[in-house]
């Protein structure tokens, strides 16, 4: 066991508690003990060690760790599941206390956009405004401009199969989102009303909204891009980060209210990029601020996810929290835990909760299938979460069948409790120490994908 930790500003800092393998088992060179290979990955694939070398200072690999905020601690890993508009569709934030969500995350764009942040800033912030005790993050509402505000997807494509440029990035289309140096201008998805972010609104936003961990502003590219345009949005990206920790220290010193920033690494699948971004946010440093921690962003490959994410960690300094966007699916979260990531955010569990789909050991079932009109066994007989508890799958089948709104309640505690549970369960395998990360990896993804 050992001890790193980061103060970056009055209330926030970052400790680490243990890593995969032992003071020894992640340091440069290091592969692991040849237990277990990279979910996804085939034979051969070791840890982060063998996947790029050692981090900026020293370390590279999965650990665990403490966030300390404003509003409470984050045990790391841990999932962050996301109250886009200041809630957790159809779920109370005091459920999502008692499902064991330690964080939550708010969207810039959308309380940009309705109610407005001076609404959440009256309200006396995030936490007050939705009666949330714990820690919140708020996204600086780039992907949202770039996805919701083009009018195309709301997930951008992590995968190009059987897709073509027009399908992705519509260059001759109308756009409702047009990016210049200085920033975006964009329409809302709302009433089509004109708007404009720069790294400095953006940053004005979120410093109103009052979240405990901010993103930088930056320029959110699809796969579909060519190699000369992601080039040009890494380069803009780390511009904006400059402005953004500018602004901040602005309203900092103008207010005297401190919030953690967390830089965003883009680069899209290419090695060279995500490597040249990581290292250039990790040192940059304006009016006196430096980034409080990282986010890693784009679009991303499934199949490279591990790899990215293990360039991008082993760039960053290790005593700075990492945040991957936008990531739930269960072996995408084995593999950047493994790989260095210490929070996650996704809203994929109560997505796919609405559309009946729920999450078990055994994989996912949808529960509105006729097969289960008259199961009166809990959504899954393992699971500890409120729903399972008291409700059985006849009930939540009837429910979402007769677009009951409380089926979608139900069902999302019960997939965000799964996760969640499953993250701390990451947590727990590493402070343990040993191979329990290695066991508990191979058990549970040989049974959830196998069963």
């Amino acid at each position: 066991m050992w001890h790193r930790c980061a103060v970056s500003n009055s209330g926030f800092s970052f400790e680490i508690t243990a890593e995969l393998g032992g003071d020894t088992g992640s340091r440069a060179g290091k592969s692991g003990d040849g237990s277990g290979g990279w979910p996804g990955g085939g034979s051969g694939m070791s840890r982060a060690g063998g996947l790029g070398g050692t981090g900026a200072g020293g370390w590279v690999g999965g650990r665990a760790g403490v966030i300390t905020t404003p509003h409470g601690v984050i045990r790391t890993p841990a999932f962050v599941p996301v109250a886009t508009a200041a809630a957790v569709k159809g779920v109370t934030p005091e459920r999502m206390a008692d499902l064991g969500a330690q964080a939550l995350l708010a969207n810039a764009y959308h309380l940009y956009l309705r109610p407005g942040h001076g609404i959440v800033a009256r309200a006396g912030g995030l936490s007050q405004f939705m009666n949330w005790p714990g820690p919140t993050f708020t996204d600086s509402g780039g992907f949202q401009v770039l996805s919701l505000g083009s009018g195309f997807k709301k997930v951008l494509a992590m995968e190009t199969a059987g897709l073509g440029p027009e399908a992705v990035i519509a260059p001759r289309q109308s756009r409702m989102a047009q990016v210049d140096d200085d920033g975006v201008t964009f329409r809302s998805h709302l009433d089509g009303s004109l708007h404009r972010f720069t790294p400095e609104v953006s940053m004005r936003v979120q410093h109103a909204i009052g979240a405990d961990i901010l993103f930088a502003f930056d320029e959110c590219t699809t796969l579909m891009n060519t190699r000369q345009y992601q080039e040009r949005s890494v380069e803009r990206t780390l511009a904006w980060a400059g402005r953004c920790l500018a602004e901040v220290a602005r309203l900092e010193a103008a207010d005297g209210r401190t919030q953690a920033l967390y830089g965003v690494v883009q680069g899209a699948q290419y090695e060279d990029l995500r490597r040249q971004a990581a290292g250039d946010l990790a040192r940059l440093e304006v009016d006196g601020r430096r980034f409080d921690g990282f986010g890693i962003g784009g679009a991303l490959e499934k199949q490279n996810l591990a790899q990215i994410v293990a360039w991008v960690c082993a760039e960053l300094p290790a005593d700075r929290p990492r945040h991957l966007l936008g990531i739930s699916e269960v072996d995408d979260l084995f593999a950047a835990v493994e790989a260095g990531a210490d929070t996650f955010d996704c809203v994929a569990p109560a997505r796919a909760a609405r559309h009946g789909a729920v999450y078990t050991p055994n994989g996912r079932y949808n529960v509105k299938r006729a097969a289960y009109k008259a199961d009166f066994g809990p959504l899954s007989a393992e699971c500890d979460c409120y729903t399972c508890a008291s409700y059985n799958r006849a009930y939540v089948h009837h429910l979402l069948r007769a677009n009951e709104l409380l089926g979608y309640t139900l069902a999302t505690i019960h997939n965000e409790r799964f996760i969640v549970r499953l993250v701390d369960s990451m947590r727990e395998a590493i402070e343990a120490g040993g191979t329990a990360f290695d066991r508990l990896r191979d058990d549970f993804l040989n049974r959830y994908f196998n069963h």
